[in-house]
């Protein structure tokens, strides 16, 4: 697959674009079960309000969620996705909602405060929280969709390992079932910087996230341009107020192909038990 950059004058910043024949730029319809889901008065208002940086109806339609779906949000944070989802898959769907312990012992409680909440609120049923090491990253059953939000550039930094993302994304591909969808927003980090701003800047250069997931065995599918911006120049922390919120993001949709080609690594073991903890999905684990 052949790539190029698109060199835009506004803030002569570099907007992304992969040479793929789907290219998703255009906005999707969105499904009234979507509309609906966002529209869900249970949502925290806090959680609203970013609605409109985040549109989260867009994403999702073009994540092509539906309901009945088995769904895993990937470090899920204050469940902004993961609530979200759950009404769009229905009682007939399930989300597991995965929380990463080396994310539990290095972040401030506050930032997965929401994911713990719902596993108390018996209104969000179809939801089941999941906390493990990311070696040990395994969900009870095969999924439609895989989802992370503003997180995949964190797996490279020292408080999650970091990660072994080649071991990692392979586990993701083997948690999906065969044409499944993986789904990563990020934020977008200046061409050619490969893995140079994670840890400062909180931004990835999105070829080396599709090299990297590719490599595992998925396929780029498309990708949607609903949450770039550019005016973002890329020099800034994301958390910095003068760009926070408005970042430029990428948001691609990796599939797993229906037809696989057997290899070593995909018929590998599973990660060993860490013993009974590891009830699933019964039984939501207990987050230190």
């Amino acid at each position: 697959m052949k790539l190029r950059y698109i060199w835009t004058l506004a803030g002569l910043s570099g907007i992304w674009a992969p040479c793929i024949g789907a290219t998703a730029d255009a906005a999707p319809a969105i499904p009234a079960g979507v509309i609906a889901a966002v529209a869900d008065i249970r949502r925290p208002v806090e959680q609203i309000r970013l609605d409109a940086t985040r549109k989260p109806a867009l994403v999702i339609a073009f994540a092509q969620v539906k309901p009945g779906d088995l769904v895993a949000d990937f470090m899920p944070g204050n469940a902004y996705f993961t609530r979200i989802l759950s009404d769009v898959v229905g009682s007939s769907g399930h989300v597991y909602a995965f929380i990463p312990t080396e994310q539990v012992a290095n972040c401030a409680r506050q930032e997965i405060a929401g994911t713990q909440a719902i596993a108390h609120d018996t209104s969000y049923g179809n939801v089941t929280v999941l906390s493990d090491s990311l070696a040990n990253f395994r969900i009870p059953e095969s999924l439609d969709v895989l989802w992370t939000a503003q997180n995949y550039h964190d797996l490279h930094d020292l408080f999650m390992g970091p990660a072994d993302l080649g071991a990692l994304n392979k586990a993701f591909f083997n948690a999906l079932k065969p044409g499944g969808v993986f789904l990563v927003i990020d934020h977008v980090a200046e061409p050619g910087s490969g893995l140079r701003d994670t840890e400062t800047l909180h931004r990835i250069d999105p070829i080396r996230v599709q090299k990297e997931i590719e490599a595992a065995g998925f396929v780029l599918e498309a990708q949607s341009n609903v949450l770039r911006n550019a005016d973002d120049d890329h020099k800034r922390a994301v958390f910095d107020p003068l760009i926070r919120g408005k970042t430029d993001q990428v948001v691609l949709r990796f599939r797993k192909p229906s037809t696989i080609t057997p290899t070593s690594w995909q018929s590998r073991p599973a990660p060993p038990s860490a013993g009974p903890q590891q009830s699933w999905p019964a039984e939501i684990r207990p987050l230190r």
